[in-house]
């Protein structure tokens, strides 16, 4: 089966008749918007009309640059040595202070509309649009100066995004020497899955000597792309990138108070289960970090493509044919590239197309039952796409927190569609298995948001040293995962192979995760309690994520987000199963 993707539908190639012809297209383009706005956009007259054609122009706009880009991101994710790919990256990239002049002027005209809600309602076309349309002008108190966005999108070309592909290329180039050969990093990171104690310790030995080679190239990459945050979310009027990512995710610090506050009385229940792992597998002091991610029980469950493709789409189908039926046709269309190579980067992620109105999904699959998870998280990904793909492309844009909720929803039905087929055997490999993915999305993403706010805090002062950094992350890890985690044998390179801390457009991609996972078990619980009559209104609830705020997302399916008792009640269904892991 293969297992590489095809991008045919974007284009054949960097030298095809259909990329040149829109490479040529999109400066037009973008010349005609600026005629439309130095014209219409003097004063408020006739607000509707140019709202209406603002919007049409900036949707063909936005569609054929993200086709443009995505089409060169796509293939240097899984070829990082191509030098065609970088070039096009850079290519659309040199039209984005344009585009940002763009949207600036646009924001700060809309800002300048006093009767926006009366034009709102008088237009089927900006009727559509009113969530987006009240959202941006609440942005334009945040915007500078034209020439000062301009420059600010010239700069990140060749300061944040550059630092950037530096991260990725030095990671997705680096050699772990591990025994008689050098392995890319991703083959070595996968190796924590692996049914041998022995080759799980060596390979993360391996990991963080190999890390060595490269961390004061990694640490200049966060330190730098990081200063630029902090200057930005300053100069642009916010109280701190926190306020900002949290403001920019449609999110507010109530809910990620309630959120934090439950998962802080739940920590010590994962402690527990680590406690017991660790005792299983003949520790005394909690886990290693190397064996956080061992498996448990005498089935060594592994998999080919083949049998992954079977396992997540048979166990799709038990939820709703909708789901099974997008699995399979993104499996059998070659939207999946999932072979670990040299010059791939690590991890694992899924990129919706709206243009096209498909997705692709790059993994990293060496056949271990956390793989199928991620499969799994990844085309649920991609079902969120395929149910946006009705709507109009800027309403298919939705926040941070709510991107991981189809993803998660779309993990724990594999698992517990599995565990209900599995012998008592596999049943309890599975179990545990959840259990450690719950425990990753909850104990080390809060290890990693305590991280990002010390890095912030600490970098607004100087720059940070390698032995600083490793001094934070370790610092973070003792302090989530508590007596579960053996204080001898932590991981201070985390921050190194975490590509999440690189994006400089999205500070703080680790709450998100945990979000996800509490807001998809929360409406897992709701599924199993209304069963087959809970599907349409899951799909439809996606298809409503681009519109709303996530406070507004949540009260769709009557959840308060400011409460913790919702998000202690998704916790809950956690520690029922710790507590059955417990128990056996």
């Amino acid at each position: 089966m293969n297992m590489r993707w095809n991008l045919d539908k974007l284009y054949t190639s960097f030298d095809s008749e259909a990329l040149q012809s829109d490479f040529e297209l999109l400066p037009k383009l973008i010349q005609g918007m600026n005629n439309f706005i130095e014209s219409a956009f003097t004063s408020t007259d006739d607000a509707k009309e140019k709202l209406e054609k603002y919007l049409q122009m900036y949707t063909q706009i936005k569609a054929l640059t993200e086709k443009l880009y995505s089409y060169g991101e796509l293939i240097y994710s899984v070829d990082t040595t191509n030098m065609a790919a970088l070039k096009q990256i850079e290519k659309v990239e040199n039209y984005i202070p344009q585009l940002t002049i763009i949207e600036s002027k646009f924001k700060k005209w809309l800002n300048s509309v006093d009767d926006l809600d009366y034009i709102i309602a008088s237009s089927d076309l900006l009727n559509e649009y009113e969530f987006i349309l009240n959202h941006e002008k609440n942005l334009a108190k945040y915007l500078l100066s034209d020439e000062e966005e301009a420059l600010i999108a010239e700069m990140q070309n060749t300061g944040s995004n550059a630092w950037s592909k530096l991260q990725d290329t030095v990671t997705s180039s680096l050699l772990v020497d591990y025994e008689d050969e050098q392995l890319p990093l991703s083959v070595i990171r996968n190796y924590a899955y692996d049914a041998s104690a022995e080759k799980r310790k060596t390979a993360y030995e391996a990991e963080l000597k190999a890390y060595q080679k490269i961390e004061q190239s990694s640490s200049a990459c966060l330190n730098s792309i990081k200063g630029e945050v902090i200057t930005l979310a300053k100069k642009r009027g916010y109280a701190s990138p926190l306020e900002m990512t949290l403001i920019n995710s449609r999110m507010d610090q109530e809910t990620l108070d309630a959120m934090m506050t439950a998962i802080k009385e739940y920590l010590p229940y994962f402690h527990q289960y680590m406690k017991k792992k660790a005792q299983l597998l003949g520790y005394k002091k909690g886990l290693p970090f190397y064996d956080l991610c061992a498996p448990i029980g005498n089935v060594d469950l592994r998999y080919s493509f083949e049998e992954a493709k079977v396992f997540v789409v048979d166990n799709f189908y038990t939820f709703s044919k909708k789901l099974g039926d997008y699995a399979n046709h993104a499996f059998d269309n070659q939207w999946i590239d999932a072979e670990p190579r040299p010059g791939k980067v690590g991890g694992a992620f899924c990129d919706y197309l709206h243009m096209i109105k498909e997705s692709r999904i790059m993994t990293n699959f060496s056949g271990s039952l956390s793989d199928i998870t991620t499969l799994a998280h990844e085309l649920g990904h991609g079902y969120h796409g395929a149910c946006l793909n009705d709507e109009s492309d800027l309403n298919s844009d939705y926040p941070m927190p709510i991107a991981e909720t189809a993803s998660i929803f779309c993990e724990t039905i594999v698992a517990n569609a599995a565990i209900k087929e599995a012998s008592d055997d596999e049943a309890l490999v599975i179990l545990e298995a959840d259990i450690m993915g719950s425990s990753q999305t909850i104990v080390d993403i809060y290890s990693r948001y305590l991280f990002e706010t010390e890095l912030f805090n600490r970098r607004k002062n100087a720059s940070l040293s390698v032995d600083e950094l490793k001094e934070i992350m370790e610092n973070a890890q003792k302090e989530a995962y508590g007596e579960g985690l053996d204080p001898d044998y932590l991981h201070p390179y985390m921050w190194a192979c975490k590509p999440h801390y690189y994006f400089s457009d999205a500070n703080f991609y680790n709450f998100p995760y945990a979000f996800g996972l509490l807001f998809a078990k929360g409406l897992y619980a709701k599924y199993l309690e209304i069963g087959d009559a809970f599907i349409p209104k899951y799909d439809a609830l996606l298809t409503a994520t681009g519109k709303h705020n996530v406070v507004d997302v949540l009260a769709i399916m009557d959840i308060d987000a400011h409460n913790p008792d919702f998000w202690r009640s998704s916790l809950e269904m956690i520690k029922k199963d710790i507590d059955k892991f417990l128990a056996l």
